[in-house]
């Protein structure tokens, strides 16, 4: 398989975003990303679908959506919708059906930022994701950049620290979302995990004081999702979109923070006599198989088991883990940076079902 890094979950100046696309691209390409993924809220913008040529690279850009109700108060229920052709943001009022309409669209559907509380400090409201009657969906957006500004800051003071030191704020996953993916996967349910930057380049002046909160290229250094593509790009938009939405629908990618430490060439696979099996496979087997996780360095890496940490493995590369129950196998996986924990890499699950 081809790996790309993939960035998505951003807005330009047609939503929220301080930038225009051609800043969001420049800003890609400086940040060593493949693809970006446009979303801004309930508007989908599709001019600029193609791929940014500049001196020092190339980035492919593609656009899909944010929808939620601007009828409700805080507006929750953020839907991130891709791989479709036509403005569905009239159908924001009802969840499942436009969940259903994406779907019958071909199109992809996953929940963004499911938890995302409130932040009197900067009086921003809770815009969880809250309709979990809904089903069809594809995935969820495990984690979410700026969320994480929200989630860890409770007084001003904190919110100044971060805007200053915006790289001791991704710390990991917000352990709300991992609990829903695991009760999710403990449902029966395929759940796709996606990895957002949220990037909005939010500018803030105070008198003569002006900063660029979190820019679009520091976003694009650290939350991302690496796809594993079953060609490479092309350059051509139609066969690549093809391409990244497919390995986005099957869960054939991982989510990491690049910021520290590239994620590139991390692995995890199922093999067994007769057959293999990446992220995001759903497979039955009868038959003993073997795990095996590879990491672009030494690291603490975590085999999980429907949840359920299997084994840990302190300062490893490679990993072997022998089985033979069925189950939901995932990865995480910690490095320590100025002497703090990390969250680095988070596997999407490979399926192993009991065969008839």
């Amino acid at each position: 398989m081809n790996e790309i890094i993939l960035s998505l979950h951003m807005h330009t100046i047609y939503s929220d975003g301080s930038g225009k696309h051609i800043d969001l691209a420049k800003a890609a390409v400086a940040a060593g990303i493949d693809a970006i993924l446009v979303t801004d809220h309930n508007v989908l913008v599709k001019d600029f679908e193609r791929v940014w040529h500049f001196e020092n690279g190339n980035v492919l850009m593609l656009v899909g959506e944010e929808i939620h109700d601007q009828t409700c108060s805080p507006q929750k229920n953020h839907l991130l919708v891709f791989n479709t052709e036509e403005e569905l943001a009239h159908l924001a009022q009802d969840t499942q059906n436009l969940i259903d309409t994406v779907r019958q669209k071909g199109g992809l559907a996953f929940l963004a930022h499911p938890y995302d509380p409130e932040c009197p400090p900067i009086n921003e409201g809770d815009i969880s994701w809250e309709n979990w009657d809904v089903h069809g969906y594809n995935g969820i957006e495990l984690w979410n950049s700026l969320s994480d500004l929200k989630i860890r800051s409770r007084t001003f003071t904190e919110i100044l620290f971060y805007i200053f030191f915006p790289k001791m704020l991704n710390i990991a996953p917000p352990k709300q979302h991992m609990q829903i993916w695991n009760e999710l996967h403990s449902k029966g349910q395929r759940v796709v995990a996606l990895g957002g930057a949220d990037a909005h380049a939010i500018k803030v002046q105070r008198g003569p004081l002006k900063r660029e909160v979190f820019p679009y290229e520091f976003h694009f250094k650290g939350i991302t999702t690496h796809l594993l593509l079953s060609e490479s790009l092309t350059a051509n938009v139609t066969t690549d979109r093809n391409l990244i939405f497919s390995a986005m629908e099957q869960g054939h990618c991982f989510v990491a923070n690049d910021l520290f430490s590239p994620a590139r060439g991390f692995s995890f696979k199922c093999e067994w006599q007769g057959g293999s099996a990446t992220m995001g496979d759903e497979v039955m087997i009868n038959q003993p198989f073997t795990l095996k996780i590879n990491l672009p360095k030494k690291a603490e890496c975590q085999l999980l088991k429907d949840g359920m940490v299997l084994r840990t493995w302190n300062n490893h590369e490679q990993c072997v883990y022998p089985a033979k129950e069925p189950g939901v196998y995932r990865v995480e996986v910690y490095h320590t940076v100025n002497r703090r924990r990390l969250g680095w890499i988070y596997s999407n699950p490979i399926y192993i079902r009991p065969a008839n």
